[in-house]
């Protein structure tokens, strides 16, 4: 599956960030190669909510720590406000930084437990060195209220004595000091308890409101990404296999791939018959991935087209592109 292309591509002025051709490469303790994001390119468009979607080890995580340079691609380009992240030098790429912000998956693991409340969120102030002392006390309690924590009840606490909740909004208040322009979210709710994951869910839409940001949302649930998109990339293998707008391809998913993860989603409602398209097989090794369609040996209408030739994306509706030779009607 998962195949290559850019006719998805936009381009035009509300572009805020370009990607072309984006590889990630590691190697493995035997020397074996692995690609975990495989010449993915796209274009993030000001104001959206881009979801991410996949299995486990898909690459979808390593893809949004690529675009902020916190795993470095093999190749590729990453182009933000007119610079490519890949070429720039340190400085310049220490300048953008603040720009592009990003939450992670644990809440607890990603805060100090050295520190105060109040020094995690003052610390990117203070590298930057975004205003006096005084200002930069005043937007910490701004930041504190706007994720909706009492500033005089929590300043002088340490991460460790929060919930999983409270220091997954701690976490939002830091990204945001800088004024960001993208904010990166890595499975932010994934490690949060059900209930709280709503709450979380609608901070990030307020606060996406607020300050007018551009979002990524990396995500394994497709129940969560449906409430929270406004397009949806789905990844496999490191490929792109589709994207396009949450209710077309919540309704009508034309990757076969994609179809048998919407048709896992849970309904709450014993009443309601569905219809879980299985996957056959395993997974294939990320080391030696099959030729042509990556999916194709786990694909109910794979041909020899498939094992031969990888599917580019193409348009099948309106904003909505597939990399199949055998779309779903």
């Amino acid at each position: 599956m998962a195949g290559s292309g850019k006719a998805h591509l936009q381009g035009g002025e509300n572009v805020v960030l370009h990607i072309e051709d984006l590889v990630v490469e590691y190697r493995t303790a035997g020397k074996q190669k692995v690609q975990a994001v495989s010449g993915i390119s796209l274009d993030l468009i000001k104001g959206e909510t881009l979801a991410i979607v996949g299995e486990s080890g898909c690459g979808k995580s390593t893809f949004g720590k690529a675009i902020m340079q916190i795993v470095r691609p093999t190749a590729g380009s990453v182009v933000f406000h007119g610079s490519d992240l890949m070429k720039s030098p340190k400085e310049e790429l220490r300048q953008l930084r603040p720009k592009m912000q990003m939450i992670f998956q644990d809440p607890v693991s990603s805060l100090d437990p050295r520190f105060t409340v109040s020094k995690i969120v003052k610390e990117p102030l203070e590298i930057w060195s975004r205003g006096s002392d005084a200002e930069q006390e005043t937007k910490i309690d701004e930041l504190l209220n706007s994720v909706g924590l009492e500033p005089a009840l929590v300043r002088e606490r340490h991460a460790y004595e929060f919930s999983g909740g409270q220091c997954q909004r701690i976490s939002i208040a830091r990204a945001l000091a800088l004024d960001p322009e993208i904010l990166i979210c890595d499975e932010p709710v994934s490690a949060l308890d059900v209930s709280v994951q709503a709450q979380i869910l609608n901070l990030l839409q307020d606060m996406k409101d607020q300050y007018g940001l551009t979002m990524i949302f990396i995500s394994h649930d497709l129940a969560v990404v449906k409430a929270v998109s406004t397009r949806v990339m789905v990844m496999y293998l490191g490929k792109v296999c589709e994207i396009g707008n949450p209710s077309d391809l919540y309704k009508t998913p034309r990757h076969h791939y994609t179809n048998a993860l919407i048709s896992a989603i849970p309904v709450p409602d014993p009443e309601v018959s569905i219809n879980v398209q299985i996957i056959d097989g395993d997974p294939p090794s990320p080391t030696d991935p099959p030729s042509g369609c990556r999916f194709r040996t786990r694909c109910p209408a794979a041909t020899d087209l498939c094992a031969s030739e990888e599917p580019q994306l193409r348009e099948l509706a309106a904003g909505n592109f597939v990399a199949c030779h055998h779309p779903r009607d």
